[in-house]
């Protein structure tokens, strides 16, 4: 097998999604980005090991490690974005970059008084 075709196809999907990551706003497709990305290493880590013929396969070892991490990361992810969703009424990442919440009316009339 050409260790080449992986390579280049793994290249192309982690470009994807880092344009996903520095261009969407939306934070849910910011998480998929994040995903392809992960997903290209992935591929990486499987093409070397097949390609290195390694006895112990470490490369598939840390690809479901790798897996594993990135399915408690979109869970994780998703919670959060989805709490801000509620709190805020909106995903979008240029909105969210203050994360200290307003003041209430209680709290504006005591800094007035």
């Amino acid at each position: 097998m050409h260790l080449v075709y992986p390579a280049v196809l793994a290249a192309l999907l982690f470009s994807i999604g880092l344009y996903g990551v520095l261009a969407r706003r939306n934070a849910i497709l910011v998480l998929m980005s994040v995903e392809l990305m992960l997903n290209a290493v992935n591929l990486n880590l499987v093409a070397f090991d097949v390609w290195l013929r390694d006895t112990l396969h470490a490369g598939q070892a840390l690809t479901l490690f790798t897996i594993a991490i990135a399915a408690a990361e979109i869970g994780i992810g998703l919670a959060i974005v989805l709490m801000v969703y509620r709190n805020r009424g909106t995903s979008d990442v240029d909105r969210l970059r203050d994360t200290k919440e307003s003041p209430s009316e209680d709290e504006k009339a005591e800094a007035t008084a």
